[in-house]
C-alpha cells in the first residue's frame, strides 16, 4: 500500500523544492558558506546589476527625459494652456490695471482691452516656447534618468526589494508552486504504473 502514497509524496516534494527555490532569490541576504561553498540569495548578491539594468530600461525604453520634456512642450504650448493665459490676462487689462492706473480706465475701450491682449499674448506664446526650450534642454542635461533608477534600486534594503517583487509576482510564484506539485504528483503516478507493471 505505501506504493500508492508515491504521488502525495511526489507532489509535496515538487511543491517545497519549488517554494525553497523562490525562497532562494531573495535568502539568505548576507553570504553564508555550507562546506565551503558560498550561498545568497539572487536578489541580494545581483542587487546593483539588477538596478543598473532596470535603470537602463526605464531610461532607454519607458520613460525617457527626452519624452518628458517632449510632453511638457506639447502641454506649454497646447491651445488650453494658451486660453487660460489669455483669460489671465484679459481679466488683468480690464480690472487690475484700471485700479493700477485709474487714467486708464478712460481709455481702455473693449477693442483696446483686444488690441493690448492680442499683442500681449503674441509676446507671450513666443517667450513661452523659449522658457520651454530653454527648461527642456536644461533637463535633458541635468536629469540622468538611468542614474536616478539605478541608485534608488540599489539603495533598496533587501526585505524592500522581495516586499515590491512579491507584490508584482506573488502570483506567479504561487503557480509555480503549484506547478512543482503538480509535475511531482503526475511523476509520483508514473512510478506508481511502473512499479505495477508485471516483470
Amino acid at each position: 500500500m505505501l506504493i500508492y502514497t508515491l504521488p502525495i509524496i511526489g507532489a509535496l516534494i515538487g511543491w517545497f523544492t519549488n517554494y525553497i527555490a523562490i525562497k532562494m532569490l531573495f535568502h539568505p541576504k548576507d553570504e553564508v558558506r555550507i562546506v565551503f561553498i558560498p550561498i545568497q540569495g539572487v536578489f541580494p548578491k545581483r542587487q546593483k546589476d539588477f538596478a543598473r539594468k532596470l535603470g537602463q530600461i526605464v531610461s532607454e525604453e519607458l520613460l525617457s527625459v527626452h519624452d518628458i520634456t517632449k510632453h511638457l512642450k506639447e502641454k506649454a504650448t497646447s491651445e488650453a494652456i494658451l486660453q487660460h493665459i489669455a483669460k489671465r490676462l484679459e481679466e488683468g487689462i480690464t480690472s487690475r490695471l484700471p485700479r493700477v492706473f485709474p487714467m486708464l480706465a478712460m481709455l481702455m475701450t473693449g477693442d483696446m482691452t483686444e488690441k493690448i491682449k492680442k499683442n500681449l499674448m503674441e509676446q507671450i506664446a513666443g517667450l513661452n516656447e523659449e522658457l520651454i526650450e530653454k527648461l527642456s534642454t536644461e533637463l535633458e542635461d541635468e536629469l540622468d534618468m538611468h542614474r536616478i533608477v539605478e541608485e534608488k534600486v540599489a539603495a533598496f534594503s533587501s526585505d524592500k526589494l522581495e516586499e515590491i517583487v512579491f507584490a508584482i509576482m506573488r502570483k506567479e510564484f504561487k503557480f509555480i508552486e503549484l506547478v512543482g506539485a503538480v509535475l511531482g504528483f503526475l511523476i509520483g503516478v508514473a512510478q506508481v504504473l511502473l512499479l505495477s507493471l508485471p516483470f
